[in-house]
This record gives C-alpha cells, structure tokens and sequence, in this order.
C-alpha cells in the first residue's frame, strides 16, 4: 500500500472546522434531547402528543436533507453549511422561546428550523468529509461522527447537571445557540469553497480525481450540468449494491435516531428512573457511540466493513433486546452501553462504503445520507404513536428487528470481486479506494 498524502496546511484546517462543527451539533442535539422530559412537562401534554411536536424535528430536517443535495451540487457545501447553522441558531433560539411559553406549536416550529438546519449541513458534512477522505487516502468519516458523538456527551453531561438544578430549558438552550453561531462562523471561514460543487477543493491533492467525478456526474444526465432534482438524486439508486448499503445504514440510523429520541424518556416511562437517571443513561450511551467511533479505525483495517457492521449490528440488538425484555432498570441501563457501542460504526462506514472510488461519489455520498437521517430524523418519532398502544418499551422492539434484517445484508458492504457481471456500469473499480479507506 501506498503511503497516504501528507496534509497541508489547507486541508488541516478544513478537517479541524469539520470536527469542530460537528462536535457543536452533538452539543446542540443532546442539549434537546436530554431536556425532553422537562419540555414534556413544561408543555403538559402526553407522550404521543410528544411524537406529534418531535415531527417537527422530522419535518424540517427531510426537508433540510432532500434540498442539501442540489444546493451543495450547485453552490458547494460551505454555503449548505453556512445556512443550516443560522438555522440552527434560530431553531436553538424559538425552542427556547416556545418551552418558555408553554406553547407546543412554538416548539414545534422551532424543531422545524432545527431540523431544516442539521439536515442541510449534515449531509453537507458527509460530502465535505468524503472529500477529505479520498484526499488523505485515509479514515475520517468515523472520526467525523465521532465528534458528533463527543458533542453529545459534552451536551448530555450538561443537561444533566443542568436538569438536576432545575435550570430553566430555555435560557438552556438560548446559550447552546450562542456557541453553535460562534463555531459556525469559524467553519465557514476555514471549509474551501467548491467542495461537492466541483468535487475537490481548490489545489488538494484530489484535483484531477475530483474532475473526473464531476464530469461523470454531469455526463450521466446529459447536457453537461449536475444531477439536481429528483429524477437526478434517484438515478444513482439504479445501483442494487448501492440499494443493500442504503437499506443498512436506514437500519443502523434509526437504532441511533430512537436512542437519540427517546432514550430518557424510556428509561423514565419504561423503567420508572427519575428523570437526572434517564439524562445519566443516555450520556452512557453517547459515551459507547463516541468510544466506538474513535477506536473503531484499527477494527475496520483488521476485519473490513461487512464483518464489523454485522457484529455492529448484532451487539447493538442485544442491547436493544436487554433494554425491552428486562424488568431490571440497572441492568437496562447498562445494556445501552452495548446499543450505543453497536450503533456507533453503521453510519459513517455504510457512508464510506458508499462513497467509494470516484465516479459520481458526491451523489452516492449524498444519497446514502438521505437515506440514514430520514431513518435517524423521521423513523424514531414514529415509535411515539406506536408507543400510545403498546407501550415505548414494546414499541422498541422495531429497532431490534431492524438491527437484526441489517445484520443478514452486511455483504453489500464488502468491495465487487473483478468483472462482477452483476454490477451495473459505474460500479468503483475492486481495490480502487477500499485499502486506503478501511
């Protein structure tokens, strides 16, 4: 194997806003997930009544993700990221104002603009970092998400403390707006423009590869431009390899999405702990998924992508299956370490999968990642109106079916064999970039 790039000055920089950024929506996403139950009782209403103003996360952020594709094709992802962080902010800042108020509609519409931001830059983010990826020749999509990871342990470590005190949710979550808009602003002035744009930035050391996705992202559709809209976002699922890799990460993002969503509110309802211990749980669980993601680059060159997602996905599920089946709430928490560590590679390596080689890499990139936030972002909210039946507990048990199909199709993952007949045309070429990635 080669020896990878030496990184400039350049690129550093562009690396280190990423994680930063990333490590500031972790912060802002904990930040109002570990704060839920105190919305939910400053808002008075049930637990389904819940789901329906979590839907305003879903809403805006498939909104945010559906329209990320072709801004970042057309403009790059600096301005993709440039947007969703002032919408953050915003979001941040009318959660903060509707939670105050006592109003459902006002947290709603603020988890809309929440959404709509993390949506946009999420996506974003997963075509920068790919970028950075195949220029480094190297691992940084699993880091990438390991900030993010990192950030919500810094967020859920503080709406602990900050729930044990009874601080007010919103001047809570007024402050995490201030920071976010901070680090947003530094990000934007240090990520390169063009990036998805033009597939490179300017003079790194992916230039020419960069070229040749770019033109044959505009040659597959004809008239020399982008692939934007919908018929263009859906050409690249013609890929059934493709397909398998989208299906998994849906399934590894919604078992992270639902912890994201629920997880105190589960431990509260479900295991009766007071609401500081449903805080504590899920900052056990954000703890596996950051340990999990920094260690996991030596497992990934050791074992490949499709043997670590399948136990990924199967430790995971046993987590998922203590958490429901067991009546003891010690030993529930505890099994969240086990679902936090199984969840913590699904996406970034189903994302590195995906973008492997360098034909149309910034559209396979960006599919894949609609894919797993519209699990992460619309699937978990879902489990609210299910649990008005039977249940949050028992309505977990949709997350653990999940992680188990993921499991049995992990072969996706695994690099085509040469002259694979069954691969359709545009298939990376065997070896191109899997060495350099895993």
């Amino acid at each position: 194997m080669k020896n990878p790039p030496v990184m400039d000055a350049t690129t550093r920089r562009w690396r280190a806003a990423l994680f930063l950024f990333m490590l500031a929506t972790g912060v802002s996403m904990a930040s109002w997930v570990a704060r839920t139950p105190a919305v939910r009782d400053a808002l008075d209403v049930t637990t389904g009544s819940m789901g329906l103003v979590l839907f305003g996360l879903s809403i805006g952020s498939m909104a945010g993700v559906l329209a990320s594709g072709g801004l970042v094709r057309r403009r790059g992802g600096r301005q993709a990221i440039a947007i969703g962080a002032g919408l953050i902010v915003a979001g941040l800042l009318v959660i903060a104002g509707g939670t105050a108020l006592e109003v459902s509609a006002g947290v709603f519409c603020g988890l809309a603009l929440f959404g709509a931001g993390m949506g946009l830059a999420e996506v974003a983010f997963n075509i920068e970092g790919a970028a950075v990826e195949r220029s480094l020749g190297r691992p940084v999509l699993p880091v990438l998400h390991g900030c993010f990871s990192l950030g919500t342990v810094v967020g859920a470590l503080l709406g602990m403390g900050l729930t044990a005190v009874r601080f007010p949710v919103g001047w809570h979550l007024a402050a995490i707006a201030v920071a976010v808009a901070a680090a947003g602003v530094w990000t934007v002035r240090a990520v390169p423009a063009g990036t998805g744009q033009e597939e490179a930035a300017p003079g790194g050391p992916a230039d020419s590869d960069a070229a040749s996705d770019a033109a044959s992202a505009a040659g597959s559709e004809g008239g020399g431009r982008h692939p934007d809209g919908i018929r263009g976002q859906l050409a690249v699922w013609r890929d059934r390899r493709l397909v398998m890799i989208g299906l998994i990460v849906l399934a590894m993002a919604f078992a992270e999405g639902s912890a994201n969503d629920w997880l105190p509110l589960l431990m509260v309802d479900g295991h009766g702990t007071s609401a500081t211990a449903g805080s504590l749980t899920f900052m056990l669980f954000a703890v596996a998924m950051t340990t999990g993601r920094f260690t996991g680059g030596p497992v990934l060159v050791r074992y490949g992508p499709a043997a670590v997602v399948r136990a990924s996905a199967l430790v995971a599920a046993v987590g998922v299956a203590l958490v429901v089946f067991s009546d003891n709430a010690l030993l529930a928490g505890a099994a969240v370490v086990l679902w936090g560590l199984g969840a913590s590679l699904g996406f970034p390596v189903t994302i590195s999968a995906a973008g492997e080689g360098t034909r149309n890499a910034s559209a396979r990139v960006a599919a894949v990642s609609t894919a797993g936030y519209a699990a992460f972002l619309v699937g978990p909210p879902s489990l609210g109106f299910l649990a008005d039946h039977v249940g949050l507990r028992n309505a977990m048990v949709v997350v653990l079916v999940l992680l188990v199909g993921a499991a049995l199709i992990t072969r996706a993952l695994r690099t085509p064999p040469a002259g694979a007949g069954e691969e359709p045309p545009g298939t990376p070429a065997p070896g191109a970039r899997q060495s350099d990635l895993v």
